[in-house]
């Protein structure tokens, strides 16, 4: 049988939440870098969705820095080796030369994104701040 067919039981938006939560991204995060199109609900209308657009697909992938096909053909074992692959050829982290192989990589990577996270949130919340004085701005007129 030819591999043209998709996998019936792959659900491309439960895999790119998996990726996602691996990562510890969180929604509002990926739709900030999504763009102003983009928001949390959006995100998660993307992830209740077993096939993906698949431009929008490539954009996703590149943001979590994982091959696109990752999220085509999840499977646990191969998410694992891919992120600690992309952890450990430090093309994900500015790491220095050497790479430390004593740490876990997903747990890392984590931390990582956490620190990001909270300046994402702090961006997210400047940004509601400045439209709410912009709303009552222009209601004042």
């Amino acid at each position: 049988m030819a591999h043209t067919t998709s996998n019936p039981k792959i659900h491309e938006g439960r895999n790119l939440k998996r990726f996602r939560e691996m990562l510890a991204i969180k929604q509002d995060a990926l739709a900030f870098e999504l763009g102003e199109d983009w928001n949390q609900q959006k995100i998660s209308l993307l992830e209740q969705r077993e096939k993906i657009d698949s431009d929008i697909l490539e954009q996703v992938a590149a943001i979590l820095k994982i091959p696109a096909d990752a999220i085509r053909n999840f499977d646990e074992e191969k998410a694992v080796n891919i992120i600690s692959n992309t952890f450990q050829n430090s093309s994900f982290l500015n790491v220095g030369d050497t790479p430390t192989f004593n740490i876990n990589p997903i747990e890392e990577i984590r931390k990582l994104h956490d620190e990001k996270m909270e300046l994402y949130e702090r961006m997210l919340k400047e940004k509601d701040e400045m439209m709410g004085r912009l709303e009552r701005l222009i209601g004042g007129r």
